[in-house]
């Protein structure tokens, strides 16, 4: 049973790889990445190791997502309600 998600989780890995590839969606494309880390965390639970599993989940996951999407905030990618399109 193990094994099985263990493939299901690798599956998973790769295709988040191929669709950041292959995105031309920049926001799509962060939200990918969140996925794809959160899944390396995982990946590494189950190798026992612990200590890489906090610091993808805090890095990959946490800090780095927030600072793509502060980014994509301040280079006007993302647009708050109300605002147009010019």
């Amino acid at each position: 049973m193990m094994e099985v998600f263990k493939i299901i989780l690798l599956g998973f890995l790769v295709v988040c790889a191929i669709s950041v590839a292959f995105s031309r969606n920049i926001l799509r494309s962060v939200i990918i990445f969140m996925g794809y880390s959160v899944i390396m965390s995982i990946i590494w639970m189950l190798l026992r190791s612990p200590d890489l599993a906090i610091t993808e989940a805090a890095v990959g996951a946490g800090v780095t997502s927030v600072l793509f999407f502060l980014t994509l905030k301040r280079i006007h990618l993302i647009r708050e309600d109300g605002e147009k399109d010019e």
